[in-house]
């Protein structure tokens, strides 16, 4: 990805590579039974554990127990040593009074004055509750307007309350920090860990940020709930003012959401852009903290990843911050990102039942820390990383000056965008590898139904290395070898991972492959270049034929993977630069690595990975094609919407339900043999297959009235023979086999004509079904009325 402009629209700049400098050669990759993880580039460097030590069991010993607890308390409670805090780093907060006078302030701003009076004047109710909202618009045109008034002030102070922190207690902050540390080192036995030199650099920064008044943004990455109280945490043990964190409104339960709100969390609801005075609120609030020099949290991406890799940004709270320091009402900020690594996510299982399509059930802090199992969890570390910190005032004035922007005649969008990617790529690049990620994704990007444990132990460690040849980070163990690390992972995921003991060798397969991807997904960024090669590479090395067959020429290769890293980019975050640049980047490093030769003009796989059976090219192929499964899936699966029967127009389907219809096609293909991969069905990798094909037209889409609705761009409306079935061609099926070329082969794979006929015929199935539950929807008197497909022809495939 570049950030030259927007970064969803330069399509030169959309693929990109990790630069690399001394590529080591083959030869350092030696196999060694015990090569430990201190092995690595952090040679030297302190880890501290932040987390004390766990109190041990009750059941096992409840007076030792009982004593332990009652001393840990008592010091976190009388503020000994570090767990003072008094003399922390940033703007003061605990200050009483400081809540009321805030939301003072707020209700004071110009900027809500004007909001209130401008919505009187048009007689605007939208800020209103429907009840009162219908009651005002009964009454006389002379007493709405007062009376409106009168409701708008009132819901603005409602609307402040719901949303603002009561960070009012340092004995409250004490004790919740023991609660947290108790709480914690029960799931993650191992610790909180830091890297000392990382946070040098932030507690620097932060130092310079405080005598300038002005406030640290704090940007993590978004994993699980437990991310808020670790972060939390953190700060409170290290000394810095704790952040104010903007959480979504799901976490404001009774009880629950007042302990968060005295822990610095104000509650932001999803959706604000049909309520004007909401939107003034919220920004006036936090332009307010901003100004005053608190720190703010927000999560980038503004939900959990339910995959495990890093979403696609979220600009709402960060453009209220970057509009804050571009009007000149906040001076400056500090940025800082944060990844944050754990031996094991609490809620993936849940992920995956939301991924596969079961209704979400609501969850929240309260649930998890509800569940008495969670005590008995020994669940490993929690490792946490900062990327450098920047001052988002210098950063815009090196915008302005690259994009040739004046001070007066800036575009924000471009901006905001620039910056939302630059953060995601920070975070990528401090994120650490977990044992637990280094062994679900060895055993995702094998071939066969299981690994031997020293073909596992092997593979761990190459992949260990090229992680770190990749400049990428792995977990720091000290002296402890892979083998131990290895088998330490395989403990704390032992659920999803099965072993047969019983044989000549113990023999690792997974059982869990969907809740196992979560791990794997966590490494692909660090190897998307090289993915994204080999996955090219394929679509001729899997026609097989004699080695010249298999050449491949540099310019038709890059033609190859422009296209496929355009398809991808709603999946991915790429780092700027670009195409061949980074092409030929990532083709040394293949050839170094002896994956690949490459002659100037014509690439193809070497000797030495011929002879190992293919393993290390297989294994960048098996990082994306569960990703391409879903795109293929995404768009065969629109076969099934044709015209409106009643109207001969598009025929616009809900797309809730049609995701749903999808979801189950690619269930019947998966367990009839034509799809390889089951993840590739989940819900989040699908959405963003239907927004890339809305952006390149294919699909077009009516987001109101709810639930949103899409039709078939009519130029690709599957054509068909006199019986009604869809023939496998057209402008569709010429899309649907452009990206079926990079699939993995299958069983059921090689006969083309085979698997159009199958996977076209339960296409249709679908669209029966479909237009049956429209003509219900009309029988209904719902809604069905059409637009005209865009004006603007679909993009070239």
């Amino acid at each position: 990805m570049s950030q030259q402009g927007d970064p969803k629209s330069d399509s030169d700049d959309r693929y990109a590579s990790d630069s690399q400098e001394d590529i080591a050669s083959e030869e350092t990759f030696h196999d060694t039974d015990d090569l430990g993880f201190e092995n690595d580039e952090e040679l030297g460097e302190t880890h501290e554990n932040l987390s004390t030590e766990s109190l041990g069991r009750f059941r096992t010993d409840p007076v030792g127990y009982m004593m332990r607890l009652t001393a840990e308390s008592s010091a976190f409670i009388q503020g000994l040593g570090w767990r003072n805090y008094d003399n922390y780093l940033g703007a003061r907060i605990f200050e009483s009074g400081a809540t009321e006078d805030i939301k003072n302030v707020v209700l004071g701003r110009e900027r809500i004055k004007s909001c209130i009076d401008r919505l009187m004047k048009e007689l605007d109710t939208s800020s209103l509750s429907a009840k009162e909202a219908k009651r005002i618009t009964r009454l006389p045109n002379a007493a709405r307007a007062a009376e409106l008034d009168v409701q708008l002030r009132s819901r603005s102070r409602s609307i402040l309350d719901r949303l603002s922190a009561n960070m009012n207690s340092l004995p409250f902050i004490k004790l919740f920090a023991f609660t947290l540390n108790t709480i914690l080192v029960r799931m993650y036995h191992q610790g909180i860990y830091i890297k000392e030199s990382e946070f040098a650099k932030v507690r620097e920064a932060a130092k310079l940020a405080s005598e300038r008044g002005v406030p640290l943004i704090v940007l993590p990455c978004h994993k699980s709930h437990v991310d808020y109280l670790v972060i939390s945490y953190v700060f409170f043990r290290l000394g810095l003012a704790l952040p104010f964190i903007a959480a979504g409104d799901n976490l404001d339960l009774p009880v629950v959401g007042s302990i968060l709100r005295k822990g610095g969390a104000f509650f932001i609801r999803r959706s604000w852009a049909d309520d004007p005075l909401y939107e003034a609120l919220a920004r006036e609030y936090i332009q307010v903290l901003m100004e005053r020099g608190y720190n703010i949290e927000c999560f980038i991406e503004g939900t959990r990843s339910r995959t495990g890799k890093l979403l696609n940004p979220k600009f709402g709270i960060l453009r209220i911050i970057l509009d804050a320091v571009i009007s000149g009402r906040v001076k400056d900020a500090l940025v800082v990102p944060i990844s944050i690594g754990y031996d094991r996510v609490v809620e993936t299982s849940s992920y995956v039942n939301e991924l596969l399509g079961t209704p979400k059930e609501r969850e929240s802090l309260w649930g998890i820390f509800t569940n008495t199992r969670i005590f008995q969890l020994r669940w490993g570390r929690i490792d946490i990383r900062f990327a450098k910190p920047f001052f988002l005032r210098e950063y815009l004035d090196q915008q302005i000056e690259k994009r040739n922007f004046t001070q007066d005649n800036v575009d924000q969008k471009i901006i905001l965008q620039a910056l939302g990617y630059r953060v995601m790529s920070d975070i990528n690049s401090a994120s650490v590898v977990m044992p637990t990620a280094l062994v679900g994704t060895v055993l995702l990007t094998l071939r066969g139904r299981g690994v031997g444990q020293d073909e596992l132990v092997r593979r761990v460690g190459w992949l260990k290395r090229h992680i770190l040849l990749k400049g990428g980070k792995v977990a720091h163990f000290g002296g402890m070898g892979l083998r131990e690390i290895v088998t330490r992972a395989t403990t704390i995921i032992k659920d999803l991972i099965g072993t047969r003991p019983e044989l000549i060798e113990p023999v690792y397969f997974a059982i869990n492959r969907f809740e196992l991807s979560y791990y794997r997904n966590q490494v692909i960024h660090i190897f998307l270049s090289e993915a994204l090669v080999s996955v090219s590479l394929y679509t001729i090395i899997k026609r097989g034929g004699s080695r010249l067959d298999q050449r491949f020429p540099f310019k038709l290769l890059l033609e190859e993977v422009v296209f496929l890293s355009q398809l991808l980019k709603w999946d991915f975050v790429y780092p700027p630069g670009k195409a061949e640049d980074n092409l030929r980047q990532t083709l040394e490093f293949l050839v170094n690595s002896k994956v690949l030769t490459f002659n100037g003009e014509f690439i193809e796989l070497s000797e030495a990975e011929r002879a190992s059976g293919r393993e290390n090219y297989d294994f960048y192929c098996f990082l994306l094609w569960p990703f391409v499964e879903s795109y293929w899936l995404a768009s065969v699966s629109l076969f099934s919407l044709g015209l409106d029967e009643c109207s001969s127009e598009p025929a616009w389907i809900e797309e809730p339900a049609y995701v749903n219809k999808v979801q189950q096609l690619g269930k019947t293909l998966y367990y009839q043999g034509d799809l390889s991969y089951l993840e590739a069905i989940n819900k989040e990798t699908m959405a963003n297959a239907f927004m890339c094909l809305k952006e390149m037209g294919i699909i077009l889409s009516r987001p109101s009235p709810r639930p949103a609705r899409i039709a078939l761009n009519p130029t690709y409306l599957p054509q068909r023979d006199m019986t009604g079935a869809i023939l496998p061609q057209g402008l569709l099926w010429t899309f649907v086999e452009r990206i079926g070329s990079f699939r993995r082969e299958g069983k059921n794979r090689r006969d083309n004509a085979t698997v159009s006929t199958r996977v076209l015929r339960l296409a249709n199935l679908i669209g029966l079904q479909l237009q049956s539950s429209l003509k219900t929807s009309v029988e209904k008197n719902m809604p069905t009325s059409t637009l005209a497909p865009p004006s603007s022809p679909p993009s070239k495939l």
